[in-house]
């Protein structure tokens, strides 16, 4: 069962350690700045592959430092992702990271993964989350996938109007919530 309680961060808004420069640190990195291109990182990795150095260059609001990973690092974040080829150092990170009370995902160890970076799918100011509760990372990429095919362009604007429809009506929050309710429920109608 997948227990999971999805939200959505502004992480532009919040601090991020990421810890790996290597493949699966470009990878974390891509997801992050794909879903949110003003996401605040320190990455402290040995060394940054190419493409991951070209990746962080496209922003200003990713800060490279080559040094070994050590807790100081976690100083003034909010979220930390351990993305290292050693098991050792990730575990320690994931255990540094809890003693300060911060979320922490490891890769490819969903058991010391507070949370998980699922697929997500962006149409506008539309945005799905896909989670598999780190089943399938595979299975949420391709979901993501098909979701991108068939939900249209045209719902941003949608969702435009909706909101100007919205902050025109007068009335209690019942009455809005009534109001959107009847004018939104075409949009699942299966007639």
């Amino acid at each position: 069962m997948n227990q999971l309680y999805p939200i959505f961060l502004k992480v532009h808004q919040l601090n991020i350690l990421l810890v790996g420069g290597g493949n699966v640190g470009t990878e974390k990195l891509e997801f992050l700045l794909k879903s949110s291109p003003k996401a605040q990182v320190t990455a402290v990795s040995r060394e940054f592959s190419e493409s991951f150095i070209s990746l962080a260059s496209k922003t200003d609001t990713v800060t490279m430092i080559e040094d070994v990973y050590h807790e100081k690092y976690l100083g003034a974040k909010h979220l930390v992702i351990a993305a290292t080829d050693d098991k050792a150092v990730n575990k320690q990170i994931h255990d540094e990271a809890k003693d300060r009370y911060l979320l922490v995902n490891v890769a490819d160890t969903p058991t010391l993964c507070d949370f998980y970076l699922g697929g997500i799918v962006t149409k506008g100011n539309l945005k799905v989350a896909i989670s598999t509760n780190g089943k399938s990372p595979t299975a949420a990429k391709r979901l993501r996938q098909l979701l991108e095919e068939v939900l249209p362009e045209e719902l941003d604007e949608l969702l435009d109007n909706l909101n100007a429809y919205r902050d025109t009506l007068k009335g209690d929050f019942e009455y809005k919530v009534k109001a959107m309710n009847e004018i939104t429920k075409g949009l699942v109608n299966k007639d």
